[in-house]
Protein backbone atom coordinates (compact mmCIF):
# COMPACT_ATOMS: atom_id res chain seq x y z
CA UNK A 1 0.00 0.00 0.00
CA UNK A 2 1.62 3.20 -0.86
CA UNK A 3 -1.17 6.19 0.31
CA UNK A 4 -0.33 7.87 3.22
CA UNK A 5 -1.85 5.58 6.56
CA UNK A 6 -2.97 8.84 7.97
CA UNK A 7 -4.95 9.73 5.16
CA UNK A 8 -6.38 6.07 4.83
CA UNK A 9 -7.81 6.10 8.13
CA UNK A 10 -9.36 9.42 7.90
CA UNK A 11 -11.02 8.61 5.19
CA UNK A 12 -12.04 5.46 6.38
CA UNK A 13 -13.34 6.90 9.65
CA UNK A 14 -17.20 6.68 9.34
CA UNK A 15 -17.36 3.20 9.30
CA UNK A 16 -15.15 2.38 12.17
CA UNK A 17 -16.39 0.15 15.29
CA UNK A 18 -16.21 2.27 18.85
CA UNK A 19 -12.86 0.46 19.53
CA UNK A 20 -11.24 1.43 16.21
CA UNK A 21 -12.25 4.86 16.40
CA UNK A 22 -10.34 5.10 19.76
CA UNK A 23 -7.28 3.22 17.62
CA UNK A 24 -7.90 6.13 14.92
CA UNK A 25 -7.89 9.04 16.87
CA UNK A 26 -4.52 8.12 19.08
CA UNK A 27 -2.73 7.20 15.52
CA UNK A 28 -4.04 10.66 13.89
CA UNK A 29 -2.88 12.51 17.16
CA UNK A 30 0.39 10.81 18.28
CA UNK A 31 0.91 8.78 14.57
CA UNK A 32 4.97 9.32 15.83
CA UNK A 33 4.61 7.30 19.01
CA UNK A 34 2.54 4.63 17.41
CA UNK A 35 4.32 4.26 14.70
CA UNK A 36 7.12 2.16 17.11
CA UNK A 37 4.52 0.69 19.14
CA UNK A 38 3.54 -3.09 19.49
CA UNK A 39 -0.36 -3.94 18.90
CA UNK A 40 -0.58 -5.19 22.31
CA UNK A 41 0.80 -1.64 23.73
CA UNK A 42 -1.47 0.67 21.27
CA UNK A 43 -4.27 -1.63 22.53
CA UNK A 44 -3.46 -0.83 25.98
CA UNK A 45 -2.66 2.53 25.32
CA UNK A 46 -6.39 3.34 24.03
CA UNK A 47 -8.16 0.59 26.02
CA UNK A 48 -8.82 -2.20 23.24
CA UNK A 49 -7.84 -5.39 22.66
CA UNK A 50 -4.79 -6.72 20.69
CA UNK A 51 -6.76 -8.19 18.40
CA UNK A 52 -8.78 -4.93 17.67
CA UNK A 53 -5.67 -3.65 16.57
CA UNK A 54 -4.74 -6.06 14.26
CA UNK A 55 -8.06 -6.42 12.44
CA UNK A 56 -7.69 -2.45 12.07
CA UNK A 57 -4.69 -2.51 10.41
CA UNK A 58 -6.17 -5.60 8.10
CA UNK A 59 -9.23 -3.51 7.63
CA UNK A 60 -7.10 -0.31 6.12
CA UNK A 61 -5.88 -2.84 3.73
CA UNK A 62 -2.44 -3.38 5.25
CA UNK A 63 -1.17 -7.62 5.80
CA UNK A 64 -1.17 -7.47 9.46
CA UNK A 65 -0.46 -5.06 11.96
CA UNK A 66 3.48 -4.75 10.98
CA UNK A 67 2.61 -3.79 7.51
CA UNK A 68 0.38 -0.68 8.98
CA UNK A 69 3.13 0.02 11.47
CA UNK A 70 5.84 -0.10 8.61
CA UNK A 71 3.52 2.48 6.68
CA UNK A 72 3.44 4.87 9.60
CA UNK A 73 6.80 4.55 10.23
CA UNK A 74 7.65 5.94 6.93
CA UNK A 75 5.79 8.99 6.84
CA UNK A 76 6.96 9.93 9.89
CA UNK A 77 10.49 9.64 9.10
CA UNK A 78 11.15 13.22 7.42
CA UNK A 79 8.55 14.87 9.70
CA UNK A 80 10.19 14.63 13.06
CA UNK A 81 11.57 17.70 14.69
CA UNK A 82 14.31 16.79 17.09
CA UNK A 83 12.10 17.35 19.93
CA UNK A 84 9.78 14.13 18.83
CA UNK A 85 12.68 12.41 17.95
CA UNK A 86 13.85 12.99 21.85
CA UNK A 87 10.19 11.66 23.27
CA UNK A 88 9.56 8.96 21.15
CA UNK A 89 13.72 7.85 21.56
CA UNK A 90 13.03 8.34 25.57
CA UNK A 91 9.69 6.09 25.01
CA UNK A 92 11.18 3.35 23.36
CA UNK A 93 14.47 3.16 25.38
CA UNK A 94 12.98 4.15 28.87
CA UNK A 95 14.00 0.97 31.54
CA UNK A 96 16.60 -0.43 29.02
CA UNK A 97 20.20 -0.49 28.91
CA UNK A 98 21.20 1.85 26.59
CA UNK A 99 24.24 0.87 25.25
CA UNK A 100 23.27 -2.64 24.34
CA UNK A 101 19.52 -0.61 22.86
CA UNK A 102 21.50 1.38 20.43
CA UNK A 103 24.56 -0.85 19.55
CA UNK A 104 21.42 -3.54 19.09
CA UNK A 105 19.65 -1.42 16.70
CA UNK A 106 22.80 -0.57 14.95
CA UNK A 107 23.50 -4.49 14.22
CA UNK A 108 19.82 -4.53 13.16
CA UNK A 109 20.58 -1.92 10.43
CA UNK A 110 24.06 -3.46 8.93
CA UNK A 111 22.37 -6.45 8.55
CA UNK A 112 19.02 -5.33 6.95
CA UNK A 113 21.39 -3.19 4.44
CA UNK A 114 23.53 -5.91 3.69
CA UNK A 115 20.08 -8.23 2.48
CA UNK A 116 19.12 -5.37 0.74
CA UNK A 117 21.66 -3.78 -1.17
CA UNK A 118 21.83 -4.44 -4.63
CA UNK A 119 25.21 -5.65 -5.88
CA UNK A 120 24.43 -4.76 -9.72
CA UNK A 121 24.39 -1.06 -8.14
CA UNK A 122 27.47 -1.30 -6.25
CA UNK A 123 29.45 -2.34 -8.73
CA UNK A 124 27.97 0.37 -10.96
CA UNK A 125 28.53 3.01 -8.68
CA UNK A 126 32.20 1.86 -8.15
CA UNK A 127 32.75 1.74 -11.86
CA UNK A 128 31.52 5.14 -12.42
CA UNK A 129 33.92 6.62 -9.72
CA UNK A 130 36.98 4.84 -11.37
CA UNK A 131 35.79 5.80 -14.45
CA UNK A 132 34.61 9.72 -13.74
CA UNK A 133 36.81 12.47 -14.69
CA UNK A 134 35.97 14.40 -12.19
CA UNK A 135 34.01 13.31 -8.93
CA UNK A 136 31.73 15.65 -6.34
CA UNK A 137 30.51 14.79 -3.26
CA UNK A 138 28.16 16.88 -1.13
CA UNK A 139 26.91 15.60 2.53
CA UNK A 140 25.39 18.37 3.91
CA UNK A 141 24.54 18.84 8.15
CA UNK A 142 24.82 14.98 10.05
CA UNK A 143 25.77 13.58 6.84
CA UNK A 144 29.01 15.71 6.04
CA UNK A 145 30.96 13.62 7.99
CA UNK A 146 30.26 10.97 6.07
CA UNK A 147 31.37 12.99 2.92
CA UNK A 148 34.47 14.17 4.74
CA UNK A 149 35.45 10.54 5.04
CA UNK A 150 34.83 9.41 1.75
CA UNK A 151 36.34 12.36 0.03
CA UNK A 152 39.32 12.21 2.38
CA UNK A 153 39.77 8.41 1.17
CA UNK A 154 38.83 8.89 -2.57
CA UNK A 155 41.39 11.58 -2.49
CA UNK A 156 44.42 8.88 -1.80
CA UNK A 157 42.74 6.75 -4.84
CA UNK A 158 42.56 9.20 -6.97
CA UNK A 159 42.86 13.13 -8.93
CA UNK A 160 40.02 15.05 -9.06
CA UNK A 161 38.45 14.47 -6.36
CA UNK A 162 35.92 17.90 -5.07
CA UNK A 163 34.34 17.42 -1.64
CA UNK A 164 31.63 20.10 -1.71
CA UNK A 165 31.70 22.33 1.64
CA UNK A 166 28.05 22.64 3.80
CA UNK A 167 28.17 26.90 3.29
CA UNK A 168 25.60 28.95 1.75
CA UNK A 169 23.35 27.92 -0.81
CA UNK A 170 24.65 30.11 -3.58
CA UNK A 171 28.34 28.95 -2.50
CA UNK A 172 27.35 25.17 -3.37
CA UNK A 173 26.73 26.20 -6.58
CA UNK A 174 29.87 27.93 -7.18
CA UNK A 175 31.53 24.60 -6.64
CA UNK A 176 29.83 22.39 -8.63
CA UNK A 177 29.58 25.01 -11.27
CA UNK A 178 31.87 23.54 -13.63
CA UNK A 179 30.78 20.03 -13.56
CA UNK A 180 29.75 18.26 -16.77
CA UNK A 181 29.02 15.09 -18.40
CA UNK A 182 31.30 12.55 -17.62
CA UNK A 183 31.95 13.37 -14.15
CA UNK A 184 30.51 11.76 -11.42
CA UNK A 185 28.62 13.68 -8.75
CA UNK A 186 27.73 11.93 -5.37
CA UNK A 187 25.17 12.80 -3.25
CA UNK A 188 24.12 11.13 0.90
CA UNK A 189 21.50 11.86 2.79
CA UNK A 190 19.02 10.27 5.61
CA UNK A 191 16.11 11.78 7.04
CA UNK A 192 16.28 14.26 8.44
CA UNK A 193 17.01 15.23 4.62
CA UNK A 194 18.89 18.06 3.59
CA UNK A 195 17.13 20.34 0.74
CA UNK A 196 20.28 21.82 -0.54
CA UNK A 197 21.76 18.29 -1.07
CA UNK A 198 18.31 17.27 -3.19
CA UNK A 199 19.09 20.80 -5.03
CA UNK A 200 22.83 19.89 -5.62
CA UNK A 201 21.95 16.92 -6.90
CA UNK A 202 19.46 18.08 -9.56
CA UNK A 203 21.81 20.81 -10.84
CA UNK A 204 24.11 17.58 -11.58
CA UNK A 205 21.62 15.64 -13.44
CA UNK A 206 20.80 18.68 -15.30
CA UNK A 207 24.40 19.53 -16.35
CA UNK A 208 24.87 15.75 -17.69
CA UNK A 209 26.77 14.52 -15.07
CA UNK A 210 26.37 10.70 -13.43
CA UNK A 211 24.58 11.40 -10.42
CA UNK A 212 24.63 8.64 -7.52
CA UNK A 213 23.21 8.50 -4.19
CA UNK A 214 23.66 7.07 -0.67
CA UNK A 215 20.15 7.43 1.19
CA UNK A 216 17.82 5.07 3.03
CA UNK A 217 14.79 3.71 1.15
CA UNK A 218 13.27 4.80 -1.90
CA UNK A 219 11.23 7.45 -0.59
CA UNK A 220 14.04 9.79 -0.17
CA UNK A 221 13.54 12.79 -2.36
CA UNK A 222 17.50 12.28 -3.77
CA UNK A 223 15.98 9.08 -5.78
CA UNK A 224 14.12 10.70 -8.41
CA UNK A 225 17.21 12.45 -9.60
CA UNK A 226 19.70 9.36 -9.13
CA UNK A 227 21.58 7.34 -12.15
CA UNK A 228 22.17 5.32 -8.94
CA UNK A 229 20.97 4.98 -5.53
CA UNK A 230 22.87 2.87 -2.90
CA UNK A 231 20.69 2.11 0.31
CA UNK A 232 21.80 2.11 3.46
CA UNK A 233 19.55 1.77 7.00
CA UNK A 234 19.63 4.38 9.06
CA UNK A 235 16.19 4.09 11.10
CA UNK A 236 16.75 5.42 14.54
CA UNK A 237 14.46 8.00 15.62
CA UNK A 238 16.67 10.11 18.32
CA UNK A 239 18.00 13.12 18.06
CA UNK A 240 20.66 12.22 15.81
CA UNK A 241 21.55 9.96 13.38
CA UNK A 242 22.39 6.76 13.33
CA UNK A 243 24.89 6.48 10.46
CA UNK A 244 26.72 3.09 11.08
CA UNK A 245 24.95 1.48 7.91
CA UNK A 246 25.50 4.15 5.54
CA UNK A 247 29.42 4.34 7.07
CA UNK A 248 30.19 0.92 6.39
CA UNK A 249 28.50 0.86 3.19
CA UNK A 250 31.14 3.66 2.03
CA UNK A 251 34.10 1.74 3.40
CA UNK A 252 32.73 -0.94 1.07
CA UNK A 253 32.67 1.21 -1.83
CA UNK A 254 35.93 2.53 -0.96
CA UNK A 255 37.56 -1.16 -1.03
CA UNK A 256 36.06 -2.36 -3.98
CA UNK A 257 37.20 0.83 -5.78
CA UNK A 258 40.70 0.31 -4.51
CA UNK A 259 40.78 -3.12 -5.19
CA UNK A 260 40.60 -2.25 -8.65
CA UNK A 261 43.32 -0.18 -8.68
CA UNK A 262 45.74 -1.86 -6.64
CA UNK A 263 48.75 -1.01 -8.39
CA UNK A 264 47.99 2.89 -8.12
CA UNK A 265 46.82 2.49 -4.61
CA UNK A 266 50.13 1.02 -3.73
CA UNK A 267 52.19 3.15 -5.55
CA UNK A 268 50.41 6.04 -3.52
CA UNK A 269 50.87 4.68 -0.26
CA UNK A 270 54.66 3.80 -0.72
CA UNK A 271 54.78 7.85 -1.43
CA UNK A 272 52.79 8.88 1.61
CA UNK A 273 54.22 6.31 4.30
CA UNK A 274 57.67 7.97 2.98
CA UNK A 275 56.39 11.95 3.78
CA UNK A 276 54.55 10.46 6.74
CA UNK A 277 57.42 9.28 8.41
CA UNK A 278 60.02 11.77 7.23
CA UNK A 279 57.29 14.39 8.44
CA UNK A 280 56.86 12.63 11.43
CA UNK A 281 53.01 12.55 11.01
CA UNK A 282 52.25 9.02 13.33
CA UNK A 283 53.78 8.75 16.82
CA UNK A 284 56.65 5.97 17.10
CA UNK A 285 55.26 3.23 19.13
CA UNK A 286 58.05 0.48 18.85
CA UNK A 287 59.61 -0.31 21.88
Amino acid sequence: MEKDVLAVIANGNSHYSKGQRRIAKYIQESYDKAAFMTAGRLGATVGVSESTVVRFAAELGYDGYPGMRKALQEIIRNRLTSVQRIAVAKELINGSNVLKAVLSADMEKLQKTLEEVDPASFDAAADAIIGAEHVYIVGMRSSAALSSFMGYYLNLLRNNVHLLHDTAVTEVYEQVIRIRRGDAFIAMSYPRYSSRTVKALRFAKAAGATTISLTDSAASPLVSDSDITLYAKSDMVSFLDSLIAPLSLINALIVSIGLRSEEALSDTFKRLEAVWSENEVYENTAG
